[in-house]
């Protein structure tokens, strides 16, 4: 789509060049930002020119820069799966949670890990993906810091999440502890091209301990953690009690509490067979 209200596009080479004039919005992958009008954007600052790596291995873990594409990360962790090196079986993941996008596979060669966890939708697959893999947002902030929050904690809402102005998340930390663990991810949609309605992503760690993330149900990712694989009951009374089920046109927040806790089982019995 034709943005008419933009009349400036420049490049961010180095911190700097990312305070950003009235109107001017920061823009990665752009696939969001080009779907329609954005009538108070007037001017671009494309941070594709920072050389952030990619994808940075190290002893702690994963950190995925925010320019990284979802083509890069989903390539990224077939070829690590498939030389077992690292050990990061979780990384199986990452293609299901990339199949998850409301997008055609194409485009996963231009959207962002970064952009898909800014634009905050409630349906975002890699917020999925990573709230369940306890990641870091690593923000930069305007006076030359840089803050850490939870991914998890990172969204506020459908669109909102805590980036103050002036903010840019710079890259995602993925723990070395939770790559290594064993991942089960699952989704629904009323339809079968459309939208995610229900995604519940488990974890089960080397030592047994299991972590179920609900998104795209709620408004706001949540978060529950055993110490080890929960019963039945217990997980299903965990799921179905935020507070936050919506209701809109692809679901009504009854269906998709019920639903969250069927898919809720799901992953809860893969993750015991898999074991």
């Amino acid at each position: 789509m034709d943005i008419t209200s933009v009349t400036s596009y420049r490049f961010a080479r180095t911190r700097d060049d990312l305070a950003l004039a009235p109107g001017e919005r920061i823009l990665a992958g752009g696939t969001w930002l080009m779907s329609e009008p954005q009538p108070d954007v007037t001017g671009f600052v494309d941070i594709t020119r920072m050389d952030w790596p990619d994808l940075e291995v190290h002893p702690g873990g994963l950190r995925i820069a925010a320019t990284c594409t979802i083509r890069r990360f989903v390539d990224f962790s077939r070829e690590s799966l498939e030389r077992r090196d690292p050990t990061w079986p979780a990384l199986a993941a990452v293609t299901d949670a990339a199949h998850a996008l409301l997008m055609s596979f194409k485009v996963w060669n231009t959207a962002t890990v970064g952009g898909n966890v800014c634009q905050s939708f409630t349906a975002a697959a890699m917020v999925s993906l990573l709230t369940a893999l306890d990641a870091d947002a690593i923000i930069w902030t305007p006076d030359g810091g840089e803050r850490r929050q939870p991914v998890a904690d990172f969204v506020t809402g459908q669109m909102t999440n805590t980036l103050a102005p002036g903010e840019v998340l710079r890259a995602i930390d993925v723990p070395a502890s939770a790559l290594e663990a064993t991942v089960s991810f699952h989704k629904m949609a009323l339809a079968e091209l459309g939208r995610s309605g229900i995604v519940v992503v488990g974890r089960r760690d080397t030592d047994g301990a299991t972590t179920v993330a609900v998104t795209a149900s709620t408004l706001t990712p949540h978060v529950f953690a055993y110490d080890t694989l929960p019963d039945p009951v217990l997980l299903a009374t965990d799921v179905r009690s935020p507070a936050d089920f919506f209701t809109d046109a692809l679901g009504d927040a009854d269906w998709r509490r019920e639903i969250t806790a069927v898919l809720a089982e799901r992953v809860r019995r893969d993750l015991k067979e898999r074991r």
